[in-house]
C-alpha cells in the first residue's frame, strides 16, 4: 500500500464513522421525540359561573399541575375546575347562568358537543387542547 492509498483508506474510514455517528444521533433524536409524543399531556378548564371568569391550562405533566394553572388563570377565588383533559380537547359553552363542558378528539368536536348540550343561545367561552 502506498502513501496515497493509505490516505484514501483513512478518509473512507473517517467518512464511514462520521456517517454512523450522524445516523446514531438522528435515531436517538427520533426515539426521544417519539417517547415525548407518547407521553400523556394534561389540561384543565376552570370556570366561575357568576362572573364568567375562566382559565385553562394545557400540556402539563400532571392533572394536578393543569388544575392549579387553570385556577390561577381564572382570576377568581371561587373558580372551580369543571373539566380535566388528557390527550384531547375540551370546550365550555355558556349562556347567562347555564354552562356545559364536553370533551372531543378535536377542538371542533368538543365545541359542537358543548354547544349542543347547552342550547341554541349558548356560545363557546373557552376551549383547550393538549398535544
Amino acid at each position: 500500500m502506498n502513501v496515497r492509498t493509505a490516505g484514501i483508506s483513512r478518509l473512507r474510514l473517517m467518512l464511514c464513522l462520521g456517517t454512523a455517528f450522524a445516523s446514531s444521533t438522528a435515531i436517538e433524536a427520533a426515539t426521544s421525540k417519539a417517547l415525548r409524543a407518547g407521553t400523556p399531556t394534561n389540561g384543565a378548564i376552570a370556570y366561575h359561573r357568576g362572573s364568567g371568569s375562566f382559565g385553562f391550562a394545557v400540556d402539563q405533566r400532571t392533572a394536578r399541575e393543569a388544575q392549579v394553572e387553570a385556577l390561577k388563570q381564572c382570576n377568581n377565588n371561587d373558580c372551580e375546575v369543571v373539566l380535566s383533559l388528557k390527550n384531547g380537547c375540551g370546550a365550555l359553552a355558556a349562556f347567562q347562568k347555564t354552562f356545559f363542558v364536553s370533551r372531543g378528539a378535536t377542538r371542533a368536536e368538543a365545541e359542537a358537543k358543548s354547544k349542543r348540550q347547552c342550547g341554541p343561545r349558548c356560545e363557546v367561552v373557552v376551549w383547550a387542547c393538549t398535544k
